[in-house]
């Protein structure tokens, strides 16, 4: 079990999470025609949205209140009535999400009660669909002000079935943790579909962010659940929870419309996928199809090529608690070592990940404890291909924000197939390593420094 501990350092250093609001933020653009809004200052905003635009290289809706100084001191609900008026009169939405920064969470508006008064005196917006979440910068970290915002989604939207009797059985919600991509949701999306299952995806980032050219411009997101396939999530037969995160969720979810929850703490390797087709296989009354035990062979063989590349290697990995889990899980597994573990936020999963220690920390503390433990493999967010220029060492980029690699929205890691592709990408970043690093060359053979090859080999390099 490992120890959990938080970092004491008076200020981060190359910070290795992102906010609350963002997370947040991040969740609505999963629901289609949805217009996420962040009530607090224009840079609150304005740096959500860059690092949302360098990761999935796409137009990104995101509005903000724009609280002055003056506003913030007198009360925030002008900014907000403007803000929705404006945002339903010129986009056409069909949600409003708003989330709320450090700025208005320190001066405590109310915003639940301008929401009120607004629907009071806007009769256009009575019934129109907004959802308010708290989540102060200042506490947290990206993967909480997800899960908040999917809790909050499932409460305010879903509606609660008039007869429970009447659930199809065919039916299931999907509840993703933020650590899974676009790319990761399709592929479950056909792993579903393939055993006759009809999924809801809650969020549905795979709809909204996969990278797709609309044939018209829209203001709002182009993709995703709707309002109203949400409101029937209650007639699912089973909800699929994936990651720790959205225990929360689906919590709220079986209380409101009394849907059946079953929980998969990770995807990515073996052991996990064995038992994920399994439940599908038995919910859904079907066999296995012959397509996923072949992939389930391709992936036992793929762990045998790649074991003597992966197998002993001291890694060092920073992320969201649950994509942490997910990863150092299904590499301690395939005989890494996890020597230094840094995460954003609480979490129950955190005392399971497979080392001694776990810190809360920045990616400065990474650093150091892959350099003090001698580390040789680096996983984390693009912020830290610094660190591991500095360590010499392979960087696995991984999580949320990757800026200076394409294809972050289809990166996959989930089911057989997923996790095959994942440790063919490492295993090739080590091999790749090796080779720039400890090739010989013809100079240190006839030096004497290394063993020369047979003849045959060296005619054919030469």
């Amino acid at each position: 079990m490992a120890t959990v501990t938080i970092g004491k350092k008076a200020c981060a250093i190359n910070p290795l999470k992102m906010s609350q609001p963002i997370g947040g933020a991040f969740a609505f653009m999963g629901l289609r025609g949805s217009m996420p809004l962040l009530h607090g200052s224009q840079g609150c905003t304005s740096f959500g949205l860059t690092l949302f635009v360098r990761h999935f290289k796409e137009a990104v809706p995101l509005q903000t209140t724009a609280m002055s100084e003056v506003a913030t001191v007198l009360g925030g609900y002008e900014n907000v009535e403007q803000a929705i008026l404006n945002i339903h009169n010129r986009t056409k939405p069909e949600i409003i999400g708003i989330c709320s920064t450090g700025v208005t969470e320190t001066k405590g508006d109310d915003v639940e009660g301008y929401l009120k008064l607004i629907r009071e005196k806007h009769a256009q917006l009575a019934n129109f669909p907004m959802v308010y979440v708290s989540t102060p910068d200042f506490k947290d970290a990206f993967q909480d002000g997800w899960e908040k915002t999917v809790a909050r989604m499932v409460e305010v939207l879903v509606e609660t079935p008039k007869n429970a009797a009447r659930r199809d059985p065919a039916r299931v919600n999907i509840l993703p943790g933020c650590h899974l991509t676009p790319g990761d949701l399709d592929e479950l999306r056909t792993i579903l579909e393939d055993f006759g299952l009809e999924p809801s995806f809650l969020p549905d980032l795979a709809g909204s962010l996969d990278g797709h050219i609309p044939d018209e411009f829209v203001p709002t997101t182009i993709g995703g659940i709707s309002v109203d396939e949400v409101a029937a999530m209650g007639q699912a037969a089973w909800t699929i929870v994936i990651g720790a995160q959205m225990r929360r969720a689906a919590e709220a979810l079986e209380k409101k419309a009394g849907v059946p929850y079953r929980l998969f703490e990770r995807l990515c390797g073996l052991a996990p996928n064995d038992e994920f087709i399994s439940f599908l296989s038995e919910i859904s009354g079907r066999p296995v199809p012959l397509k996923y035990r072949r992939q389930r062979g391709q992936l036992a063989d793929a762990m045998l090529d790649t074991h003597f590349h992966i197998g002993g290697r001291k890694l060092a990995i920073g992320a969201e608690p649950d994509l942490l889990f997910d990863l150092s899980s299904m590499l301690h597994e395939m005989g890494a070592k996890v020597m230094a573990a840094v995460t954003t936020t609480q979490s129950p999963v955190l005392e399971r990940v497979l080392t001694d220690d776990v810190l809360i920390g920045d990616l400065e503390d990474l650093e150091n404890l892959a350099k003090a433990r001698d580390c040789d493999l680096l996983i984390t967010h693009s912020h830290g291909r610094q660190a591991a220029e500095r360590l010499k060492i392979p960087f696995h980029r991984a999580g949320f924000p990757m800026f200076d690699r394409l294809g972050a929205g289809h990166q996959l890691s989930v089911g057989y197939r997923g996790t095959r592709e994942l440790i063919f990408s490492i295993s090739n970043l080590l091999i790749a390593d090796h080779e720039d690093n400890h090739e010989p060359t013809p100079d240190t053979w006839r030096a004497g420094e290394a063993d020369a090859p047979d003849t045959a080999d060296a005619a054919t390099m030469h």
